[in-house]
């Protein structure tokens, strides 16, 4: 429902970096370096300059992984597609010695997690987010809005952030125990699916910035603390496990990419899901 927001601002240049980046960050899950990617667009009547400007998106975003675009398809479904809307799919492909997959079972208690800043909203919880801001609060798209410090329209169209060159360095130095992608479901939803069995992560709610957007959809719409955990990403887009003994050397790597992270937990044993502590 990103894309809503694309056909409402006229601007089409970012969701392709989108659509790279949910494909790109899930393979990193693995511990793989994303190879190459093939895109589909379908609309109802093809207007060239939009897509061309969405594949320059998409072309964009695999430069962002350092991936290739090898090729896709254009399809126009007349009578399937409001004027001026489209749709996207696509999917990549990413390569791991199978003795290098990231194994749930290697994490224990004692672990760290450390967080990775999103850029935003990213590609998740767009249809509450646009009944909150645009139907509730009545914000228009092309206002400023002061504690955005930017248009709203910018802000929604923020593009995903793409991890797969600052979590290479990390892979090849097999620091990096395990790594979950903040999608649809949150942190309580992402997490845990990384963890293997008798493992909880504990999470302090005051160990990184949350990103005003989030703030504003909370308050505008009275959305509740558990809501807002299940929907959005909370201001972090990736969550790595880490050897404890193996922190500082990530943390170092980190800042020579000048990469910002968060030490936001650690993992103990019990019950396989989240708890968040203040």
């Amino acid at each position: 429902t990103k894309l809503k927001v694309a056909f409402m601002m006229e601007k089409h240049d970012t969701v392709g970096i989108d659509l790279v980046a949910m494909s790109v960050n899930d393979i990193i899950t693995q511990g793989a370096e994303p190879l190459f990617f093939l895109d589909y667009f379908v609309c109802g009547k093809l207007d060239i300059n939009v897509a061309e400007v969405v594949i320059k998106g998409i072309a964009a975003g695999c430069r962002q992984a350092s991936c290739v675009l090898i090729g896709g398809e254009t399809a126009e479904h007349p009578g399937d597609f409001p004027e001026g809307e489209y749709d996207l799919a696509g999917f990549g492909v990413g390569v791991i010695e199978r003795t290098r997959v990231l194994n749930p079972k290697s994490i224990v208690p004692g672990d760290i997690l450390i967080g990775l800043p999103s850029s935003g909203l990213h590609s998740n919880g767009y249809s509450l987010a646009r009944k909150v801001l645009l139907d509730v609060g009545r914000l228009k798209l092309n206002r400023q809005v002061p504690e955005l410090g930017r248009s709203l329209g910018e802000e929604l169209l923020e593009p995903t952030r793409i991890y797969a060159k600052m979590t290479r360095n990390l892979f090849a130095k097999a620091a990096i125990k395990g790594a979950a992608h903040i999608t649809g479901g949150g942190i309580p939803g992402n997490l845990p699916r990384i963890l293997p069995e008798g493992r909880r992560a504990w999470i302090n709610r005051r160990s990184w910035p949350v990103p005003p957007v989030f703030d504003l959809i909370q308050k505008i719409g009275r959305v509740s603390g558990d809501e807002m955990d299940r929907t959005f990403n909370n201001g972090l887009g990736m969550i790595l496990v880490v050897d404890q003994q193996k922190v500082d050397g990530v943390s170092s790597t980190l800042k020579k990419m000048r990469e910002r992270h968060f030490i936001i937990g650690e993992v103990k044993k019990g019950r396989r899901e989240v708890t968040f502590v203040s």
